[in-house]
């Protein structure tokens, strides 16, 4: 079956009013567990703070769902939140003047996305999330994209990956490392794996770091990170069939590359586990 032409892309843009709709579900996360004895206690922000977004039409299924973890930075979450909507209301909107225009549905399903923001490590200046886009248009399979965000939390702004870098950094050591991480990975799934490289010529090679989205990967030592965890999609490295691939490197591999203002967030060694 052919996939239908892309649908409108949105990026991540400033806070907006969102307006309600009949269709439209939004839902909070269940507080934790409070400990025995005690009751659970939600600050007025953290209960005007929705977790997660869905929206159901004949023509798409839409949903957003976000780590409690989030209610930690509520400027941040005030904005991935309204972005994040707006993305998923342009494809749904999308989605009907694509299907009215083909002149009907052919029974297909409605077209589908889910976006799914997960946390990665957090020190002291730095908090770190996962976003991962999953659209299903028509076709074999649903496509998936990947993309981080690293949060400031004293200046409260999104930093961009380079800035954890000195400037300029050579990168190959930390290029070599992600490279050498796949491979162990690769192996570990199937000991006959082909190897890849950062010059394949191949259908794939390893991908650059600088090109690829991280997260502050888990420290040995309580409030740092010990290193940077790696999400690289299907088709990158091997088949679809193959999956993403989710490795850490370990801050050894990079230390001499971090920027003097984030690197006493980096400490231990990878925490296994």
């Amino acid at each position: 079956m052919t996939a239908r032409r892309p649908l409108i892309a949105v990026s991540l843009l400033a806070l907006a009013t969102l307006s309600a709709c009949d269709r439209d579900r939004v839902e909070d996360a269940a507080p934790a567990t409070p400990a025995p004895g005690t009751a659970a206690v939600i600050t007025p922000a953290e209960a005007a703070a929705p977790m997660a977004f869905e929206s159901k039409t004949p023509y798409a299924e839409v949903s957003l769902t976000l780590p409690v973890a989030l209610r930690s930075q509520p400027d941040l979450h005030a904005r991935l939140y309204a972005a994040n909507v707006r993305d998923l209301r342009a494809f749904a909107e999308g989605a009907q003047a694509d299907r009215t225009e083909a002149g009907g549905d052919e029974g297909l399903p409605p077209y589908d996305k889910t976006i799914e923001i997960t946390p990665g490590a957090e020190t002291a200046k730095l908090f770190s999330l996962m976003r991962t886009a999953s659209e299903y248009t028509g076709g074999a399979h649903p496509n998936a994209q990947f993309s981080a965000i690293l949060w400031d939390k004293a200046l409260k702004r999104e930093i961009a990956a380079a800035d954890l870098f000195t400037k300029p950094a050579d990168m190959t050591a930390l290029d070599q490392a992600l490279c050498a991480a796949i491979n162990a990975e690769k192996r570990r799934r199937d000991p006959a794996a082909q190897t890849v490289s950062l010059t394949g010529t191949g259908n794939w090679k390893c991908p650059r770091a600088a090109e690829t989205p991280f997260v502050l990967a888990a420290s040995t030592e309580p409030g740092k990170a010990g290193g940077l965890t790696f999400l690289v999609g299907p088709y990158v490295v091997g088949p679809y069939a193959e999956g993403t691939y989710e490795v850490s490197v370990p801050v050894t591999a990079f230390r001499g590359l971090i920027a003097p203002a984030y690197a006493g967030e980096f400490g231990g060694a990878l925490k296994v586990g």
